[in-house]
């Protein structure tokens, strides 16, 4: 029983010794470097662009006979109609700020005409035809998703004629380029490095307008003149193609 004892614990001690031995002779485990991490590219808002747009529009209007000392309130009216046209910018993005200036003009087809209140022999005519916008604007970015306010200037092309309920021809007529100012709001997504898609909404105040015909009016000395007060509402869906002239890199900020 001794012996085997003996012989049991010099049988442990020499695997003791071989199974270090046998580990250092194993061959090290290959080391791999772990990948780069991966970064999302970060879409640049900066550079000029240019594009087109189509879409809705409405405008309100109210008409007031002026002549003979009386003022002579003919009513409101809404028309609403097609827009399409183009636009052309800079903007400028610094972190996730984007600053920007644009002009736009659309040809508009904005017309209603309606019987008039106190002259049911004759009825007036109110027409939009053409719509620019110069404005500025303040966005904040989302890589490539971009959300903006704009406002500045507006001008509208408009023509108010009076004509024969019974014939339809034009007997008076005045045309007028108005101004006034504009605020808008907008999204824009960029779906490709250079190429944007997006909808904007904006609303014109044009304010007052004081009008003569061109002609000799037919109805009476009273209506000599006119007072058009004017409101638009357009929504337009837009298209834009960056040229990113002198862009820099943007460096995402976490």
């Amino acid at each position: 029983m001794k012996k085997f004892l003996l012989a049991t614990v010099g049988s442990v001690a020499l695997l003791g010794m071989v199974a270090p031995a046998s580990a250092a002779d194993l061959a090290a485990r290959p080391y791999t470097k772990a990948p780069p991490p991966v970064v999302a590219p970060i879409y640049d808002w900066t550079g000029f662009y240019i594009g087109a747009n189509g879409g809705w529009g409405q405008s309100r209007n109210c008409v007031d006979f002026l002549g003979g000392g009386f003022d002579f309130a003919d009513g409101c009216r809404e028309r609403s109609g097609g827009l399409v046209g183009g636009q052309v910018g800079y903007r400028w993005q610094a972190s996730q700020w984007v600053f920007g200036v644009e002009a736009q003009g659309d040809w508009a087809d904005l017309s209603n005409t309606r019987v008039s209140l106190f002259a049911p022999l004759f009825s007036t005519r109110t027409k939009t035809d053409g719509i620019g916008l110069f404005t500025g604007q303040i966005g904040y970015a989302w890589n490539a998703s971009l959300f903006y306010v704009k406002g500045g200037a507006a001008v509208t092309d408009n023509r108010f004629s009076i004509l024969s309920t019974v014939t339809g021809a034009e007997l008076a007529a005045a045309s007028a380029t108005r101004w006034g100012g504009t605020v808008g709001v907008g999204w824009e997504y960029g779906f490709a490095p250079n190429w944007s898609a997006g909808i904007e909404y904006d609303h014109l105040f044009m304010g007052n307008s004081n009008n003569s015909f061109s002609v000799i009016n037919p109805i009476n000395a009273a209506f000599l003149n006119d007072r058009v007060r004017q409101d638009v509402d357009m929504v337009t869906l837009r298209i834009n193609y960056r040229f990113g002239w002198g862009t820099s890199p943007v460096v995402a900020k976490y």
